[in-house]
């Protein structure tokens, strides 16, 4: 079976040579079906990961046991890396979309590698330091904008997809309001106001953007 190599995209679009070259060096090569699961919160950590291909959905468990999706990994993703600095338990659950390929790596061969190349942990401590500033966006727009603001944003960060170019989401009504932490019906309503706006259109399951500058006037209110 043939390897796949990393590229520059995505997170690692940030990363030095030498950071893919060790990921390419000391990983194997993984590949999920849609509906598998990479692993599950509350899990050891072990390893950190970098998708080569593919989709994975990133979710949490609320204490009263409902999901709340997080977000979705594409092409360019490195994830796991925090617990390299501060071992512990996986924070979230990581599915697979659609069929993904990945590359896993060890934190003892990683740890083993920095200690002969130093510099290397600047790199992930950068890439960690993004994707802390990430999560502390996505919580303040949890916490102060409005259903309809966080709905339009998810919904352009998902379809902002310039290696395919493609608007189009295949998510359900009740998948993209645990992505909003909102009721399926409060997504519905909201998405039909769109629909005879002519900012989106809706059927079976799919979601395509019609009007991305009117779009990104709902997810930046203030702005317009």
């Amino acid at each position: 079976m043939s390897i796949s190599t990393l590229t520059k995209t995505g997170f690692l679009s940030e990363a030095s040579d030498a950071l893919i070259e060790m990921l390419d060096d000391l990983a194997t090569e993984i590949r999920l079906a849609p509906g598998e699961v990479l692993f599950e919160q509350g899990d050891e950590a072990r390893e950190l990961y970098a998708l080569v291909s593919g989709a994975l959905e990133i979710s949490v468990l609320s204490m009263d046991g409902r999901k709340l999706a997080l977000n979705v990994l594409r092409n360019g993703a490195l994830f796991g890396e925090i617990a390299l600095f501060d071992p512990g338990e996986r924070t979230a659950t990581v599915t697979a979309s659609e069929p993904s390929t990945l590359r896993r790596i060890r934190y003892d061969d990683v740890l083993e590698r920095i200690r002969k190349e130093p510099e290397l942990a600047i790199d992930l401590i950068q890439l960690a330091g993004q994707r802390m500033r990430w999560m502390d966006r996505q919580l303040n727009e949890q916490v102060f904008l409005p259903m309809p603001s966080r709905l339009a944003r998810k919904i352009l960060y998902l379809t902002d997809r310039p290696d395919t170019g493609s608007a189009t989401l295949a998510l359900s009504q009740a998948e993209l309001a645990e992505f909003v932490g909102a009721t399926r019906e409060a997504v519905s309503k909201t998405l039909s106001s769109w629909k005879r706006m002519g900012v989106v259109t809706s059927a079976r399951g799919k979601l395509s953007v019609v009007d991305r500058n009117a779009l990104q006037a709902l997810a930046d209110p203030d702005q317009f």
